[in-house]
């Protein structure tokens, strides 16, 4: 005798099978199996507590990265260095948690999410306006560069009103000079920092970071929206030694003497620009970073990782700015060197906002 197939009416006067369809089936069958399998299982709170206290600990490190010690080899400036990285452990200790069936590791599990979340959820979101009325962009073009021209015109290509550039040699300083002087009139190199400008550069004068040569420079640029400073550096990179670890005692010395400098700048509005061998979350940038704002992190998309070039994973090339108001932030194509351009529109003009 055939089976009957029961129907039944649907939302649009149709008729369909009164039965799940197979997939979604199966699908509910396993979920109520696992459940039922967890609910069953006396041992589901007392398994992963390995696990559980990994949890505990990696959200630890993240909330509490200010105060691991950088007396043995910087190891609190390079957890900082790298630390939304720390994120993918939580995907992994979830994994571990839900193979070992243990609900004290799945409680513990939320803890690290909700603090990456708290520490770089805004990151996450598109936070781009429009208008402004000042595009800069900084870039670090390697002393290796085998195509300076070509970096230069990819830059130039960026539209920026304003560009620094570091790790300039005395030998690629004309190409650089050549390749931009159709889109910027006006430009000063100092030491091996440079800036280009699409408007007058006033007060141009290096900035004495404590390095015995000039790798940060200062300069006024008029722009139709009034005088800013603008500050180009390039700090000491940190260094790994047998004997030290990670060390970055002089990145941090040139550090202090950089915020020093801006902190007595007589102009309100102020733009740093340069590769700082250091993120925001870096405290050995406090002396920069507690009198400024980073473009990126207040209107940017996404992390912003500048370096490596091949395979970002830190922003160590930054745009901040002080009485300045940060409309969009970005980075640029791939050039010839092994570090991104970063770029930035603002509103210097703050009183039409």
């Amino acid at each position: 005798m055939a089976q009957q197939a029961y129907v039944t009416g649907t939302d649009n006067g149709d008729s369909g099978p009164e039965r799940q369809a197979p997939g979604l089936r199966r699908l509910k069958d396993r979920l109520n199996g696992f459940a039922a399998g967890w609910r069953g299982d006396p041992r589901i709170w007392r398994r992963g507590v390995v696990v559980a206290v990994l949890a505990v600990v990696l959200a630890l490190v993240m909330l509490l990265h200010a105060q691991i010690p950088n007396r043995i080899g910087n190891l609190g400036s390079l957890t900082e260095t790298f630390l939304p990285w720390l994120g993918l452990f939580v995907p992994v200790l979830l994994l571990v948690a839900l193979l070992r069936r243990s609900a004290t590791a799945l409680i513990a599990v939320l803890i690290p999410a909700i603090v990456w979340l708290n520490l770089f959820g805004g990151q996450l979101t598109d936070k781009t306006g429009g208008g402004g009325d000042l595009t800069v962009a900084t870039h670090n073009v390697n002393a290796d560069n085998a195509d300076p021209s070509g970096t230069a015109r990819d830059v130039a290509a960026s539209g920026a009103d304003v560009v620094a550039l570091e790790e300039l040699t005395a030998s690629a300083v004309p190409t650089y000079e050549k390749a931009l002087a159709s889109t910027y009139r006006y430009h000063s190199v100092q030491g091996t920092v440079g800036l280009w400008s699409k408007y007058p550069l006033t007060g141009v004068q290096p900035v004495n970071i404590e390095l015995g040569w000039i790798r940060a420079m200062r300069a006024t640029v008029r722009t139709p929206a009034g005088q800013v400073a603008v500050y180009v550096a390039h700090l000491p990179s940190v260094r790994v030694k047998m004997e030290a670890g990670f060390t970055a005692r002089q990145r941090d010395k040139s550090a202090n003497a950089l915020g020093e400098a801006i902190a007595h700048e007589p102009i309100g509005k102020v733009v740093l620009l340069g590769d700082l061998n250091g993120t925001m979350n870096d405290r050995a940038l406090n002396a920069v970073t507690a009198q400024m704002r980073s473009t990126q992190g207040a209107s940017g998309s996404g992390m912003g990782f500048s370096w490596p070039a091949s395979f970002p994973m830190a922003r160590i090339d930054q745009i901040m700015v002080k009485g300045i108001e940060p409309v969009s932030s970005w980075t640029l194509p791939e050039t010839g060197s092994d570090h991104l351009p970063v770029a930035a529109r603002v509103r210097v003009d703050t009183s039409t906002s």
